[in-house]
Order: structure tokens, then sequence, then C-alpha cells
């Protein structure tokens, strides 16, 4: 691997005067991004154990970005120890190391292998010149970076203003350290001699989870009938779909409508099904078709709605009048059941009809929903409160379960005493119990709602979420889940979820603290922050958890009285940028966040632990455009200009990969790519003042080696304009202030496209290195990218360039006829190419043949192969291997301006597969020299010999 991303994000951050910085950390120096990003990405596969299944929350970093990021954060950079290592030889080794240690911590698996863990913690300690400091994430939500300061054997903080994410940090953090190595209460849980961590909590969890399905199935499991199949035995029924009616507008019809998004139900090839509406008597029934034909389209979309009977089109606005009216009904359309290794579809039937019909309970939650919100569209259809979000059975099962969480709490106090617990300490246990089964209510909710719709896809025939998106959208057909039945959403799966993350939380080592707290306000007296803020108007997370406070709150409401004292979640001190909150004035909805962004981390930098940086995620990508300045997010402008109003100067900027996980991403999206995560630290009060000029210049000396850092440390192309901020904005924030020429403070905005300037100018400064064939083709490539040109200003071209048409073909990497000439894309040129039969091999040349075979189907295709390649490229000679990424970092930037999707993805690919390309090329080498045939050798023998045949 190659070591370092070494931007000199900490040398650019001290200024002329200021005192004598301390001892800079690695996150201020150096990342192995790769890696991170790598296991970043994997981890959105991973879901049995993972903490996240504790209970939704939205927007989580990913757990191995975060420890990776306070790991960097508390470990010192070897140029600051400079008495340990004092050449940068060493400095380099120690830094090598370092990185090879965090690659070994990001994966997953680590989080369980103790003997990686305590070389971590010991690092930590290294860096530390007395105790560890606590942590702490004043804006915790789903608790990964508080969890993993716990894991790293930090005392871990974590406070928020929302019950919601307080009580998931408590069942993260706290709750599990107090039961460590404890066994169970539950007379029926298994027996053995070992509880490690939180094992035996977690058993308890599973005991009376079941206990509370086995109780709730004795009350109401008469509501949830099986389902007779075909051959007349009885299956489970996984979830019942719906359709949602209202009266046709025809005075000449008035038949109930359906409004059905689709009518798939499988769309399995072997066996597709779908629902048939049939039409008998003015009036919808439905039975199953398949797996010959289609089915007919769904009778709602944006312009209307169809009537099923008479054909009339009804427009939305009559729809949503009816919905709002409280004449919105339901018809059941399909019973999905467990057959024989299949789901079966079957028609709707009386019993099951009739199961449905149940009065709506008391005491169901009657708090309303807000009037507007952050993607909140079902207020316009009539659903004004949270338990117009469910049917009555769904609010049937929903509290009876949330009634049962108080009892299954007094039956695990009774058994935890008759196990020799003292009174307290049993009622202490027994809370903590139920709070885990609280979360299994909250979760089933999310499954249990008019929200959740079935999928038809073939890989996973399911109900899906209510929150499948950070959203709560009309849906029109939906699907009721069997809470006791065999599939998502029952009460089974969700504590089985629970216990299985809950059996391998750390629980062995320093205690965590969770809090409800406003972070605007609290105190910050010695902790270090890592904290992940709330991004300006992206995600309303108030509005949106009420969803599941309004269930948490009645199971645990007695448990938590401090904390769940609201109603509703708190609205007015959220710190977004919500219209709706101030009168639908965006100004005021602005300067909310603006102002309260800038008091919380003034707070912060007045009482941050001295010793170490602030780190800051922001996801946010530059996708605003602004008529003046260039390119800039109002989200990401703000926060940059929080921190340095706030007297924090960001020392670097690392773009983590955390929202996807394939290796491209289409240009000219606004699809987010990374997380920004900033170093800041406080401004020296000496900090100088500059101008413009002063600015641009201190840019043009100092960007162009910090770039260079970023590409040889493999910055994929499309992360390098935001990577590109951390030096850039170094320089910036390093001032008390950087006037215009007319003497006016400069703004963020207009800093960062100053940034943006001067990346463009490195990156085309970047040209005059490279072979003329290769400058040649750059010129033709910006003005055609692979189609025709010219011959004659194609000739003309090359004379600019010394070069000539003639040898530019031989090489095949143009091709011309009917008086025009193009550039070979990579994925036509020839196959029987071998290095060593040029002359000379130019850039262009060699950087289009490994972007081929890295990215081809063909016999030579693929990293090993592609290494191969470059392997002959070494031995060729003549070639700086270096500039072959430079060159695929410029083309990138050509592609990215003018929208070229599919050819900068191929030179973001080639980038990103750089280090593996390095390594298949040594070991191609290795095997050269034991004269050792590989596959990839011969295939090539192959190939030149069936091109030479042909």
């Amino acid at each position: 691997m190659n070591p370092a991303v070494e931007a000199r994000t900490g040398a650019l951050g001290a200024s002329a005067g200021a005192p004598t910085p301390r001892r800079r950390k690695l996150i201020e120096v150096a990342l192995p991004l790769e890696v991170i990003n790598k296991e970043s990405a994997r981890e959105k596969s991973i879901r049995h154990g993972h903490p996240s299944t504790l209970h939704l929350w939205w927007a989580r970093r990913p757990l191995a970005a975060a420890r990776a990021i306070l790991f960097a954060q508390l470990v010192d950079d070897p140029s600051s120890r400079p008495d340990l290592f004092p050449s940068e030889e060493d400095q380099r080794l120690e830094r090598k190391r370092l990185f090879h240690l965090m690659e070994e911590m990001v994966p997953w698996e680590a989080t369980r292998d103790e003997r990686i863990m305590r070389q971590v913690r010991e690092e930590i300690a290294k860096s530390s010149d007395g105790p560890l400091p606590p942590i702490l994430d004043p804006f915790a939500g789903g608790g990964t970076i508080p969890l993993e300061a716990h894991r790293l054997g930090l005392e871990a903080h974590a406070s928020d203003l929302n019950p919601v994410p307080v009580v998931i940090n408590k069942a993260l953090i706290e709750i599990p350290p107090r039961w460590a190595g404890r066994k169970p209460v539950s007379p029926s849980a298994e027996i053995r001699n070992d509880w490690p961590a939180a094992s035996g909590l977690a058993e308890d969890v599973r005991q009376y989870g079941q206990w509370m399905r086995d109780e709730a199935f004795a009350r109401i499991g008469n509501q949830y009938p099986k389902a007779m199949l075909d051959d007349d035995t009885e299956a489970s029924v996984i979830a019942w779909l719906w359709a949602r009616t209202v009266r046709c507008p025809s005075p000449a019809c008035g038949a109930e409508m359906p409004l059905v998004r689709s009518f798939w139900l499988s769309k399995k090839k072997s066996r597709p099904k779908y629902v048939v509406p049939v039409v008998e008597e003015r009036r919808v029934t439905y039975k199953v078709g398949g797996p010959d034909g289609q089915p007919r389209t769904g009778t709602v979309n944006g312009n209307g709605a169809e009537c099923l009977v008479c054909g009339d089109i009804a427009p939305l606005k009559y729809v949503r009048s009816e919905g709002a009216a409280g004449r919105m009904r339901e018809q059941m359309m399909a019973v999905v059941a467990e057959g024989k290794r299949r789901r079966a579809y079957l028609a709707p039937n009386r019993q099951h009809v009739s199961a449905a019909e149940v009065e709506r309970p008391t005491r169901v939650p009657q708090t309303e929903l807000p009037e507007k919100a952050l993607s909140f569209r079902v207020q316009a259809y009539g659903m004004r409160r949270h338990a117009d979000l469910f049917t009555n059975r769904q609010l049937l099962a929903l509290t009876t379960f949330s009634d049962l969480v108080g009892v299954a709490r007094t039956k695990v106090e009774r058994d935890a005493v008759l196990e020799g617990m003292r009174q307290p300490e049993a009622a202490e246990y027994a809370t903590a119990v139920a709070t885990y089964l609280g979360f299994a209510v909250s979760r089933m909710a999310d499954y249990s709602s008019t929200i959740a719709t079935w999928s038809s896809n073939p890989q996973n025939e399911l109900v899906r979420s209510t929150f499948s998106r950070q959203a709560l959208p009309m849906t029109w057909d939906f699907a009721e889940s069997n809470v006791f039945g065999p599939s998502s959403g029952t009460l089974d799966i969700m504590i089985s979820a629970l216990a299985k993350a809950l059996d391998i939380l750390p629980a062995e080592r320093s205690s965590g603290h969770a809090t409800q707290a406003d972070a605007t306000y609290r105190s910050y007296n010695g902790y270090v922050v890592s904290t992940d803020p709330p991004y300006y108007d992206n995600i309303g997370y108030a509005d949106l958890s009420d969803f599941f406070y309004v269930w948490l709150r009645r199971s645990l409401g007695d448990i938590y009285p401090d904390v769940m004292t609201t109603i509703l979640t708190p609205k007015e001190p959220e710190l977004i940028a919500s219209p709706y909150r101030h009168a639908g004035s965006r100004e005021k909805a602005e300067h909310h966040f603006e102002r309260g962004f800038v008091e919380t981390f003034t707070r912060i930098r007045e009482g941050h632990h001295p010793d170490y940086p602030l780190a800051v995620f922001y996801a946010f990508k530059q996708s605003e455009t602004d008529a003046v300045d260039g390119t800039a997010s109002t989200g990401w402008e703000t926060m940059l200009n929080g921190l340095m109003e706030a007297g924090l100067s960001v020392t670097a900027t690392w773009p983590v990969r955390t929202e996807r996980a394939g290796r491209s991403i289409e240009i000219g999206t606004n699809a987010l790519a990374s997380s920004i995560v900033l170093a800041c630290r406080p401004r020296p009060s000496t900090a100088a003042i500059t101008d413009r000029r002063g600015f641009l210049g201190a840019l043009r000396r100092e960007l162009p080696s910090a770039l260079q850092d970023l590409q040889q440390g493999n910055v994929a192309p499309v992360d390098m304009a935001q990577s590109a901020i951390g030096p850039g904005i170094a320089i910036f924030s390093r001032y008390a202030k950087v006037t215009e020429s007319d003497g006016t403070p400069m703004r963020v905005r207009r800093a960062l496209a100053l940034i943006n300037d001067v990346l463009a100018e490195v990156l085309s400064a970047q040209e005059g290195e490279f072979d003329m064939e290769t400058r040649w083709c750059i010129k033709w490539f910006e003005q055609y990218e692979w189609g025709k040109g010219k011959f004659g200003d194609a000739e003309t071209l090359s004379k600019a360039y010394n070069t000539s048409m003639r040898g530019l073909e031989d090489t095949g990497v143009t091709a011309s006829g009917d008086s025009s000439v193009w550039l070979v894309k990579p994925a036509d040129l020839r196959e029987s190419y071998v290095p060593g039969t040029a002359a000379r091999i130019s850039v262009w040349e060699a950087a289009t043949h490994l972007s081929r075979v890295l990215d081809g189907t063909g016999k030579l295709s693929g990293v090993d192969a592609a290494g191969e390649l470059l392997a002959g490229i070494r031995r060729h000679g003549g070639l700086d291997e270096d500039s072959i990424k430079d060159l695929a970092y410029l083309l990138y930037s050509v592609c990215e301006r003018n929208n070229w999707s599919e050819s900068g993805q191929r030179f973001n690919n080639l980038v990103g597969s750089w280090q593996d390309l390095q390594s298949a090329a040594y070991t191609a080498e290795k095997r050269a020299r034991s004269n050792a045939p590989t596959p990839a050798q011969l295939s090539w023998d192959l190939v030149t010999n069936e091109n030479a045949d042909a």
C-alpha cells in the first residue's frame, strides 16, 4: 500500500507570530483513506449483530469511519515527535506502522478481536501525557461516535436534545457495561457457565421477548388467522396487501376506486404473480394472476387516479380532498403466506377481511403530525395524527405489545430477586431489559404502518419498512405485516436482531454516559469533541423521530421520566434550517441555524481539551450554483463559516466515503460521494489579516504540493475537489480576516470558488509535464471526447505539439477515415498490445490501455491482468508511472466539466484501483523473475497469437 495521503495541512494551519502549536495529530497530517473508505462501504452490507439494528436512526456514520477518525484524532503524527523520529524517513516508516494498525482496526471483524483492540488502546495511551481524555458527541444521534469511543477504551459521553437518540445511546454505552459478565435471570434461559460482556442481558431480552410474544398471541392471536393453501394445508400469513380507495366522483358511477401504484406481487422469472382486479356489478374484487401474462398498470400516478369501473380519471386534488374529509377507505387485495420454500399468493376471503375489522383501541397516540415538515406528504390526505398512520389492527398489536413491556418489566424484577439480586438492583436490571423490549416494539412499528409497502423484487419478496428513506411519503397500496408471522415486521425478528447486537456490544471497558442536553448551551470543559452535526435543512430528525417516540414513551415513559417529559420531541431548539418552523421565512430559518451553529461551536472552542483537535463530520456535496462565485452548497458554506466565526481554524479536511459501496460515481449528479471530516483547532488570537491578493498568493504557493500529496495518496478524482478544500480552507481560516479589493470581508463561498480555481490551475499545469503525444491527445479529447474532428484541424494541432498524425495512428490511440480523426476509446484498443514492442510509450497510451484491461470483459481483464500490463510498462522504461495517475486526474476533471459520465467513470476507476494495480504489478514482476508463466501471461500469448492468425 502507498502509505500516505500526506496533506500538509498542519503546517498550513500556523501563521506568523502564532504561538508554538501543540503536537499535531495524525488526522491533521495523514489518513489511510483507501482502507477507511473500503471498510466503511463494506459495512453497509453488514446487518447481523450490527449496533444499528438496535433501533433505526437516520444518516448514521459507519463505525469504521468513526473508529478511524477517533484514533487519528488522538494519536500523534510522527512529524510532531522529532525527539523520537528525527528524520523524514523515520517519520514515514512510523506513519506506515500506524497506518498498518489502522488497516487492522477498521474492518468489522476487528471489533471482536481483542488483540487488535488492545494494540489500538495502547497506541492511543502512548500519545497522551496524562489520563486519556473523555470523548463527547453533543449531536449523538444513533450513537456511532460514542460507541466507538467506548470500544477504544475511552470515557464516552453522548448528548442530544432529542429523547429518542438519548435512550438509544443509553442502550449502546450505558446499560451494557453495567451488566457485563452477569448471568441471565430468566428461568428458561440457556444454562452455561460463561456469560461474557452483555450476553447474559441479551439472553434475558430473548427470553422475556418470547414471553411477550406468547402472551400477546394469547390476547389477540385470533385477529391473525392462518391461510389455507391450494393443497388444503394451513400456512402462516406473512402480510395482507391493501389498496386505499376513494369514491369515484362521476355521478353516474360512484364506485369505490382502488388507488394502486403497482399490481405486481412477485417478479420472479420462474413464477411471476400479480393482482388481477375484477369488476363485478360496479364493484372491484381481486384474484391472483400468473405465471402467464402481465398485470395491468397501476391506477394512480402524478396526473390522477383511474376508476376501474367507469374509466374516468379523478384528479389528485379530488383524491386529497376525499382523504382530508375522512372518506378514504381500504380494500384487501391479496394475502401473502409462507408456502413450501416459496411465497404463496392468495385472493382475499371473508375470514381474513373480518379478522382485520377490529375496533380502534383506546389510548392510541392522538398526537398531531406537524402541519408541514421536511419530506412529509401524508397530511394532505387526511392523516393528521400519528394514530392515522396505522390500521386498527396495527394499533391493537402495538398497544398490546407496548403494554406488555411494563408487565415483562415486573416479571424480570421478580425473577431477578429470586435469583439473589437485592430489590434496588433487581429493579434496575428490569429497567434495562425493558428498555430493549421497548425498542423491539418501536422497531416493529416501522414495519406495521400503512406507509409500509410490499417489495415484489425477485431477491426479497417482503414488507418494506416505513422509513426506507428519510421521509414520510404517501403510499397508495400498502402491506400489513403479520406481527406473529415468519417474515419481516415480526416481534421475533426484532428481538433476535436486538439480542445479536447486544451480545457483541463492547461492555467490559470504560463506562459510558448518555444525557439529554441542548448542544448550544451544555458544557464542553475538558472534553475532546468528535461529532456529526445536523445538515442544515436535509433531515428533520425531530419530526421523523416522533413516529417512534410516541410508542417508546408509551412503553418506557415511566422508566425515563426525566428524558421523556414532553408529549412529542422538542422542536423549536432543533438545529436545522426549517422555514415552516419560522412562519415560512427562509431567512429566519437560516438565521436560526447559523446563530445556533456559531454559538455551539464557540462554546466547544472555549471548553475543548487544548491538546487535541476537534473533529466534525459533514455530509454535504457542493451542489448549488452561485452565478458570481461558482459552485457551492449553502449548508456546506454555512458550516464552514460558522466554524470560523466561532474562532476555529480548519487544519484538515478528509473525504471519507460513507455513502455508497461502488468505486465509481456518476458524474453530473449531486449524489453524495463522501462525508467530509474536518479537523479544527482554535485560531490564535494573534492571527494575521490579509487581502485577496495575499490569500491567492498563499494558495498558489502552498496548494500544489498539498495536492501532489493527495494524488500520491490515491484520493479518488471524484473526491479531489473536496479534498483540496482541506489545505485551501486551512489557509483561508488561519487568517483573522481576508478582505476583498473593496475592503469587505471575503465570503466563504468566494474562498471556496478561488480554491477550486487554483485546483484547476494546478491540474492544468501538470499537462506541461506530459510527452507531446499525450498533450495532443488531451487537447483533442477536451474538444471531441471520443467523437470525430476534421483531419486538417488534427494535423494543425500536431504541428503545434511537434508530433505527427502518422505516429499517433501507428500507436493505435487514434484512427482516421473520411477526412476525420478520432481518439480510440479504451474499450476499442487492440487486445494484442504489448508494451515491449513499441519504441516509446506515451502516457496517454499507457493510461488508456490500463483502463481497457482494468474495466474490460475479455480474456485479459481485471486487476491482475492490468497489473501484468503495468509490469510490462515498467520493464519498457522511460515512463514515470505516476504520470499515468496524474493524467487520469486531469481527464476526470475534463469529463466532470463536460458531464461525460462514462469516460469520467473510467478515469476515476483507474486512480481508485492504482494501489491494487501496483501490488499486482509487483506480484507479476516476482513471478517473471522466477520464470513461472502466469495465467495472465499465457493469455497474453494466446490473444497475441489469435490476432496474428487473424
